[in-house]
């Protein structure tokens, strides 16, 4: 009989952390304070894959006494998913697609989450809501793709996401469904046969894997992430560019070979959101722009990412581009036009 009770645990409490040695005693009282404004989680495979406190797999998870430190740019609601919300649960920002935030819960807390004021809140989306917005969906015939994110969609039970996966399935306009999840990385247990069999069921799934560094590519979760593509799941992966953990050419391409060599499309390599408490890993827009040179000079194309920002105050996400930015009236200041052709101003951070 398995002794569950010794069974690896995630982390979710400052004594648990620093008893783990990734936090010092004398940080715990400014630490205590950012747990109570925004949730901790470590997974064991996260854990697992940590070979030092701070190292680029850490600094992603723990806690850090900088994020006390609140810019006056940074938001609450940095991509604006309130003001595009018709209904609870669903964002409705671009015609042809919607996100429907099926869950608030994550197998981790990203220190750097845009979504940091609400993760972790409640959990799955209540019927109620759930209902009203595959409603909106199946009464809206331009939307074309539905994005279950929250939260993570694979913290669900799979009795819940078949489900869900179901229901979206007799809606006869959708074309594709997307996950955003971080599962087959930090908990790749959840990734089972079954997982697989209900994903593949769906209307064209499309799993995003977020991910930001080669070294969270641990031996289970590359068996995980095989075990999705060898079932027929198409993947991509996303990643936000952040200061101290991936802000080098030479980072970034051992990730994006890592996961191509795992059959995973790079997709889109996010510049760090507005989000409260995050200005200590973004970098500057000139900052990406020249990663992004230098690995276009080293990769090939199937490698390489878009380089994207998701404009704050809710106007969409556009590629980083001489198209969409030119520089303003002073270093730091670049005018930034949407989709739509309307223009907005966007200041890096001072550099330090």
């Amino acid at each position: 009989m398995t002794d569950h009770s010794r069974q690896p645990r995630a982390l979710t409490r400052v004594y648990d952390l620093e008893r783990d040695g990734l936090t010092a005693p004398e940080a715990r009282a400014d630490l205590e304070r950012v747990a109570e404004e925004f949730r901790i989680r470590v997974t064991p495979e996260m854990r697992g894959a940590i070979a030092e406190p701070a190292d680029p797999v850490a600094a992603q998870f723990v806690p850090s006494a900088k994020e006390l430190t609140t810019r006056p740019e940074e938001l609450e609601d940095p991509i604006g998913d309130d003001a595009h919300s018709p209904v609870p649960g669903l964002t409705h920002r671009y015609p042809d697609r919607v996100i429907l935030h099926i869950t608030k819960t994550c197998d981790v807390y990203c220190r750097f989450c845009f979504r940091r004021e609400t993760v972790g809140e409640t959990g799955p989306l209540p019927e109620d809501q759930l209902t009203a917005a595959l409603d909106y969906i199946a009464a809206t015939p331009a939307i074309r793709e539905v994005i279950l994110t929250g939260g993570d969609p694979l913290t669900l039970s799979t009795r819940r996401l078949a489900s869900v996966l179901e229901r979206l399935s007799t809606i006869p306009h959708l074309d594709q469904i997307r996950l955003h999840t971080r599962v087959p990385v930090v908990a790749p247990e959840r990734i089972t046969d079954t997982l697989c069999h209900i994903l593949r069921a769906a209307p064209t799934a499309w799993i995003v894997l977020h991910t930001n560094h080669a070294q969270e590519l641990t031996p289970t979760a590359r068996t995980a992430i095989a075990r999705l593509v060898d079932h027929g799941i198409p993947m991509l992966s996303q990643t936000v560019l952040l200061r101290g953990i991936n802000d080098s050419a030479d980072a970034l391409e051992t990730l994006l070979r890592a996961l191509t060599k795992l059959r995973v499309k790079p997709y889109y390599l996010h510049h760090c959101d507005l989000a409260r408490g995050t200005s200590h890993f973004r970098t500057t827009i000139t900052e990406g722009r020249t990663l992004m040179a230098e690995l276009r000079r080293r990769c090939s194309g199937t490698m390489l990412p878009n380089y994207v920002l998701d404009i704050p105050g809710g106007h969409g996400k556009v590629p980083i581009t001489a198209d969409h930015f030119t520089q303003g009236d002073s270093p730091g200041h670049w005018r930034v036009t949407d989709r739509n052709g309307r223009t907005h101003d966007y200041r890096d951070p001072a550099t330090r």
